[in-house]
């Protein structure tokens, strides 16, 4: 039905062309077009001229009349790069089936390479009237209210050939939002914040060269769409969690219209020539037609049984948490997502971030298996299996939690990590499971043949609290985001001392100050790949929000203006942990039981009793060649007497800027006072710790 649409007449039907790559291409004559589809009984390729004027676009409809393996293909000629275009399915509609086939709604590509347009109408997106399940499909053509699909020139690959090939040891993976980083940068001109070309602006370059980090982690860049509650609230999907097209860059974060592609691969290129990696944060567990009360928007209409996991009765399985989930065992999907992630390799990334990485091990949603057929295909493929390849090891359901249990070739961001040292530096619990994860956790990793640097190691991320946040907030504040303060974790394991929130009160400002320079030290100087998330080393506020998934505003934008002595100090601080870094053994490999020596402030290695004392809130770390490390997280100070080797102060958590008040080697053997919630590192050799050497606190004979 096209309802108030223009409509151009039918023309013949196109020759079958060739099938595969699926999408859309262009030829010497025109395109072909290839769509999959096994439950629809036919496709119309629907070609979409907009009116200049600005009233309804016209569109023109192609039957494909060819279908190959499930997959329908015709070729066109005339066709340009720019011509925009989307699908129609026809076929039995029966949701209790699975089955959403409705010819009213525009289906944009699932392998689209360019997106233009968001939802404009809701109403006109949903494929059903009334109930969603026992109700009508809706008449209402979707067509002027929903995204369409672009043809695109093809990419001459693999671009750029000069990666900056940083190995695992030696990375330091900064999690950023492409938008919120540079929205209010003043030095980077006003069309460009918020956009790829902003990312690449030489003074943001510089910023992160500063930093010293080697990988760049951007949150989802593939083209989304905001979810259909999020539209009835009047609010957009910031962080970019729902996806509409896999092989598309998203639109919004083009400084002009249309040249996502383009500006895209000038950022990488930028980031590249600074010797920084590009890791992309991907969702193929889910996608933004949500759960049945969602639009029909591309692959729900055209073939919601080969995408989504359906239950008996029709509905959704949701082991995302998202409404829908995509089908691991499904071929139609495992093809998608090895074709998005090759293409993506191809414009240049060096690895990928895989939100809800547990669903790709689910086939039909079943148990959990490493060995999962779209988990190995990933890991075999002869181009991905030299990127760089993290697991978010969970999902929505306890059965997905899955911290270690991936195959070899991944590293996973390690939750466990994240609780432990959480819990030391707000006083709870002992220091027994902390010895794991500042060595790499070798009990999760080591029994697969993995490395220590397959535990991605994090304090914070874009979910939760942020640094600042964490030791301000006993609880999350999220009614801002309109679901009645209900959505967001509540285990947040933070501390507030003493007031919820900022204060003016000094103290409690310099604890917090304290508190969060430790965790940060503790992040960087643990074996395993750490990650920061942006923003944390400039002393960056939610106010308390934990889940800040849809406030694209300064609540998680970067503040640039905040050049106060807190944020330089800090800023100071994160550089010089990350310099340090590479003087810290153990990178590379575990430790064997002889290469580390736990040592107790009496003086003396720990015995077991030591690990089963549950109220020690202080531990050290001796290893061969890289000195000793001490962290307290007490709230009062500790005497802790040394080992029998000569140690030269290099880092002070104490301290604003992380550098040490004292520039004398301590002798052997002597003791010295360590103030509350402090990490120490001191080193074995003078040479290692760089300028201005030190330590904090006093020093007693």
């Amino acid at each position: 039905m096209m309802s108030s649409q223009k409509r151009a007449a039918q023309p013949a039907a196109p020759p079958a062309g060739q099938i595969f790559p699926l999408g859309a291409h262009l030829t010497e004559t025109g395109a072909r077009f290839t769509v999959y589809s096994a439950s629809a009984q036919a496709i119309e390729l629907c070609l979409i001229e907009p009116d200049p004027d600005g009233g309804s676009p016209t569109e023109r409809r192609i039957k494909l009349i060819e279908r190959t393996y499930g997959v329908w293909h015709g070729e066109v000629a005339g066709l340009r790069a720019g011509q925009h275009y989307g699908y129609r399915a026809h076929g039995r509609y029966d949701p209790p089936a699975g089955l959403l086939t409705n010819p009213a709604k525009l289906l944009v590509d699932p392998y689209a390479r360019r997106i233009a347009g968001q939802i404009t109408d809701l109403h006109a997106a949903l494929g059903y009237s009334g109930d969603p399940l026992t109700g009508a499909p809706s008449t209402r053509d979707s067509l002027g209210a929903v995204p369409l699909s672009v043809l695109t020139e093809p990419v001459a690959g693999p671009y750029p050939t000069r990666t900056p090939s940083v190995s695992w040891a030696d990375t330091v993976i900064y999690e950023l939002h492409v938008r919120g980083f540079t929205r209010t940068h003043p030095e980077v001109p006003a069309h460009q914040r918020g956009t790829y070309l902003g990312l690449a602006h030489p003074a943001v370059i510089e910023y992160l060269l500063r930093l010293g980090v080697t990988a760049v982690e951007l949150l989802p860049v593939h083209a989304f769409c905001s979810e259909a509650d999020l539209l009835r609230r009047g609010l957009r999907n910031y962080w970019g969690y729902a996806t509409l097209g896999f092989l598309a860059p998203h639109p919004g974060y083009a400084s002009v219209p249309g040249e996502e592609l383009t500006e895209f691969i000038t950022m990488v290129a930028a980031l590249h020539a600074a010797g920084i990696e590009v890791i992309l944060d991907v969702v193929y567990n889910h996608t933004c037609e949500g759960d049945l009360h969602g639009p029909t928007l591309s692959m729900r209409g055209l073939d919601s049984r080969a995408y989504y996991l359906h239950r008996d009765d029709g509905r959704l399985v949701d082991l995302t948490g998202c409404g829908n989930t995509l089908d691991a065992g499904s071929l139609t999907v495992a093809r998608l997502v090895c074709d998005s992630l090759r293409y993506w390799a191809q414009l240049g990334v060096d690895g990928f971030r895989f939100d809800l990485a547990s669903v790709l091990g689910r086939p039909r949603g079943g148990a959990f298996d490493p060995a999962a057929g779209l988990l190995s295909m990933i890991a075999a493929d002869p181009v991905l299996s030299t990127r760089k390849l993290i697991a978010e090891p969970w999902d929505a359901t306890p059965e997905g939690y899955r911290v270690g249990g991936f195959g070899v070739q991944w590293s996973e961001w390690n939750g466990r990590f994240r609780d432990t040292v959480r819990d030391f530096w707000r006083g709870v619990g002992g220091v027994s499971e902390l010895a794991s994860r500042l060595t790499g956790s070798s009990d999760l990793y080591a029994v697969s043949g993995r490395r220590p640097w397959a535990s991605v190691n994090f304090i914070t991320a874009h979910d939760g609290f942020t640094l600042r946040d964490l030791v301000s907030y006993q609880r999350k504040h999220n009614r801002a985001n309109g679901e009645l303060n209900r959505d967001g974790t509540n285990d947040n394991r933070s501390q507030n001392f003493g007031v919820e929130g900022e204060t003016d009160d000094k103290q409690i400002r310099a604890d917090r100050l304290r508190a969060a320079r430790a965790l940060l030290a503790t992040l960087l100087l643990s074996t395993g790949a750490p990650m920061l998330t942006a923003g944390d080393e400039r002393w960056r506020t939610q106010r308390g929000n934990n889940n800040a998934y849809c406030q694209d505003s300064s609540l998680s934008w970067l503040d640039w203006a905040s050049d106060d002595l807190v944020t330089d100090s800090l800023i100071a601080f994160t550089a010089r942990l990350v310099r340090l870094r590479r003087f810290v053994p153990g990178r590379d490999s575990f430790f064997s039981p002889d290469d580390v020596i736990w040592w107790h402030p009496e003086g003396r290695p720990f015995t077991i009793s030591d690990w089963h004392d549950g109220e020690l809130r202080t531990i050290g770390i001796r290893s061969p060649g890289g000195g000793l490390i001490i962290l307290h997280g007490g709230s009062g100070p500790v005497t802790y007497t040394l080992p029998d080797v000569t140690l030269t102060p290099a880092l002070d958590s104490h301290c604003p800027d992380g550098t040490p008040a004292i520039t004398t080697p301590l002798a052997a053997t002597s003791t010295i006072v360590v103030p509350p919630r402090t990490l120490l590192l001191l080193l074995e050799r003078p040479e290692h710790s760089g300028s201005a050497p030190g330590l904090g606190g006093t020093v007693e004979p």
